[in-house]
């Protein structure tokens, strides 16, 4: 009802479970925990908590400009409404060493089954735009041995993201992906990967699971689910794709209100009523409050 009955130690355990197996998991982006319990009605497989999502919802760009205390807010709160399991992307884990442990902790408490770690500079900047830059590789792996350290649950999944392909191509990216293991990194997130070959590639230089950020209008082909599993991809993200169906809907409705005066021609498009209390659960909460509330006063 008011939250997921599966505790934060359980989703960790079973997302573990499935990465060790041979399929693809396709984890879609949440705006809100709305949309996460969206996500889990479909049927899909985890819920992916972006910080370019968490950065566009507070009206900022993706520059590095959000806070620990919000998107470990924004974790908790997506986390708690469901049963999937939830990888957030923690950016460059917000300051040095000590900063990362205290993100990564944070994180832990807020529910979440695993955490990214970027190797950009700080301030990083979206993954698909000109100009980014990373760190060295010392410093790179000082980042991964600092969140695999600070983690208390040992299933907690602690990934590695690397941009470093726009920069130094596919040869550097997988020499920094096999010493961000060797560092403890349970999976790699290589940023911006621009054929399913370099997918491959990457798959046949490493043995922990790997992840796709199918995000629009960037720089990787979009590539289908089944495309990306044949070549060995264990996880597929979709960041920002619910949020840029969401908000062109809006724009498109907020027209068609300024133009008509109403929505009416629109009500066809619009999640009905009794489809939002199904997936807010109401009846769960009626049902509780008659047994709570359930009296009779004297007369």
């Amino acid at each position: 009802m008011l939250n997921s009955e599966i505790g934060a130690t359980t989703k960790r355990e079973r997302f573990r479970a499935r990465l060790a197996g041979a399929e693809t998991l396709l984890l879609p982006g949440a705006f809100n925990p709305l949309s996460a319990r969206l996500i889990e009605s479909k049927g899909f497989d985890g819920v992916y908590i972006s910080g370019a999502v968490i950065s566009a919802d507070l009206g900022l760009p993706d520059i590095g400009l959000t806070t620990l205390s919000e998107v470990a807010q924004r974790a908790q709160q997506i986390s708690r409404v469901t049963d999937l399991p939830t990888l957030v992307d923690a950016d460059t884990g917000f300051g040095e060493p000590m900063n990362i442990a205290r993100t990564i902790q944070t994180l832990e408490d807020a529910g979440v089954a695993a955490v990214h770690i970027e190797d950009q500079v700080n301030p990083k900047r979206c993954g698909h735009l000109d100009g980014k830059q990373v760190v060295d590789t010392p410093d790179a792996l000082r980042r991964i041995r600092a969140a695999v350290h600070a983690r208390r649950d040992p299933n907690l999944l602690i990934m590695a993201r690397t941009d470093v392909r726009a920069l130094e191509g596919l040869d550097a990216t997988i020499a920094r992906a096999h010493a961000l293991v060797a560092a403890g990194a349970d999976a790699i997130f290589p940023e911006a990967l621009v054929d399913l070959g370099e997918f491959a590639a990457l798959r046949a230089a490493i043995d922990v699971p790997i992840l796709a950020n199918m995000t629009e209008f960037g720089k990787s082909e979009l590539f289908t689910a089944r495309q990306l599993a044949d070549v060995g991809v264990n996880i597929v993200i979709f960041p920002v794709s619910l949020l840029r169906v969401a908000m062109g809907a809006a724009s498109r409705a907020l027209d068609v209100l300024r133009e008509e005066g109403h929505l009416t021609s629109l009500l066809p498009e619009m999640q009905h009523r009794a489809d939002l209390y199904e997936l807010l659960d109401y009846a769960a909460y009626q049902a509780y409050d008659a047994d709570v509330f359930n009296f009779h006063l004297p007369r």
